[in-house]
């Protein structure tokens, strides 16, 4: 799992109480900045089936910003009972669809995935230094006209027994974000095809459990019973993904469009056109050059709301940087196979969120000097594309990002 999960849980969290020299655990309300939003560019509504329309806006818990949500139909297996659920987030950084067990409906009985013993499968998702605990179940995923059959997904703090009670090996990993998520879902839409190859021949990682009546265990896990992405499912249109957001000026806008596309160079509409490819590492990383540093675990991420890099020379506010005026900066970013661009990005403050949902240019900062997360304003204004790992497409295989 990318560690940028936790960037957004966390970071979403701080935006809403952002404040000169206050605490990200205890609510500041940030003194505002007089701003104009700009008018959001709104694309034309989509029509193609493999196209979901990408919304913005403050999130169920009213504290949002910058989260991509799309909404996602779940259904028993096989079956035409079904759930849309709204306000899942469009995660780059991580594979598979995870749902707050909040959003999912009492009647929606779907079935509980199970080890070799036939004991049923809890899951500790981790994160940098927390976690997201909950029970693992089927389901058919339908996004506009695509389609995922049986495929196992996370019930995010699932109350219901055997699933209530985390056990000591997940809890002493560090915080439990899922219990305060403040969204409906995150559809992992990355790289990798399922979340952890690891655990089909090892316990070591900690990350499925076997739960009953006496508790939870970690238990090995075959890959066709893990947390899955939806895209490799897909009959087509399964080789990655495209996100296609407008541009947003300073001060950011309060309402804002886009499209979450499937598939790469299979239809007219996902197209790669002149997108440089970046090959990722056999981490998934690629590097990025920023003034004197080298960055070389570095992702794009629609799931994490900032740019978030190490630059003690900018002023911060609770982990957020706030210059006095907008800051224009380029870095270089230097795929696995030498291929290099150079982004041009701009940073301002934190305090400049006003009323927006959208903001192109917050930056904050990175707990080491390796990790440079290219975040949501990395989106903005651009086609990204995200290819699936060892899947084709028109300019090779997977992973790689291309924009």
């Amino acid at each position: 799992m990318s560690a940028a999960r936790l960037l957004f849980i966390c970071w979403v969290a701080l935006l809403a109480s952002c404040g000169g020299g206050g605490s990200g655990d205890a609510p500041v309300t940030p003194a505002p900045t007089p701003v104009t939003p700009v008018a959001p560019v709104v694309p034309p509504e989509p029509v193609a089936a493999n196209v979901v329309p990408i919304t913005f806006d403050k999130g169920p818990d009213g504290r949002s910003i910058n989260s991509p949500f799309v909404s996602v139909t779940v259904c028993v297996p096989g079956s035409t009972v079904c759930q849309v659920i709204d306000h899942v987030l469009v995660d780059t950084g991580s594979f598979g669809l995870r749902l707050a067990s909040s959003a999912v409906s009492s009647t929606l009985a779907l079935p509980a995935v199970q080890n070799a013993a036939g004991v049923p499968v809890a899951q500790c998702a981790h994160f940098a230094t927390g976690f997201a605990w909950g029970s693992i179940k089927r389901a058919d995923i339908k996004l506009s006209g695509e389609t995922a059959l049986n495929l196992p997904i996370q019930v995010i703090a699932d109350p219901a027994p055997p699933f209530g009670t985390i056990p000591t090996a997940c809890s002493n990993t560090g915080a439990d974000f899922g219990s305060s998520l403040g969204i409906n879902g995150i559809l992992g839409v990355g790289f990798l095809s399922q979340d952890c190859a690891a655990c089909a021949t090892s316990t070591a990682p900690q990350t499925y459990f076997a739960c009953s009546a006496t508790g939870c265990q970690s238990t090995l896990l075959p890959r066709t019973s893990q947390v899955a992405n939806p895209v490799p499912a897909f009959a087509v249109n399964n080789n990655g993904v495209a996100i296609v957001l407008p541009p947003v000026g300073l001060g950011g806008a309060t309402a804002l469009s886009g499209s979450l596309i499937f598939g790469i160079g299979t239809q007219a509409n996902n197209q790669l056109g002149s997108a440089t490819v970046y090959t990722a590492n056999s981490r998934g990383n690629f590097t990025t050059r920023y003034k004197t540093g080298i960055f070389t675990e570095s992702f794009i991420d629609s799931g994490s709301n900032g740019i978030f890099f190490d630059d003690a020379s900018i002023t911060q506010c609770s982990g957020f940087y706030c210059p006095d005026s907008p800051l224009t900066l380029a870095a270089v970013t230097v795929s696995s196979t030498g291929v290099s661009g150079t982004v041009g990005f701009v940073v301002e403050s934190i305090r400049n969120l006003g009323r927006s949902v959208v903001v192109a240019h917050i930056g904050g900062t990175m707990d080491d000097t390796t990790t440079f997360d290219w975040g949501l304003p990395f989106f903005l204004g651009r086609t990204v594309f995200v290819a699936i790992s060892g899947a084709a497409t028109p300019k090779g295989n997977g992973p790689y990002w291309a924009y």
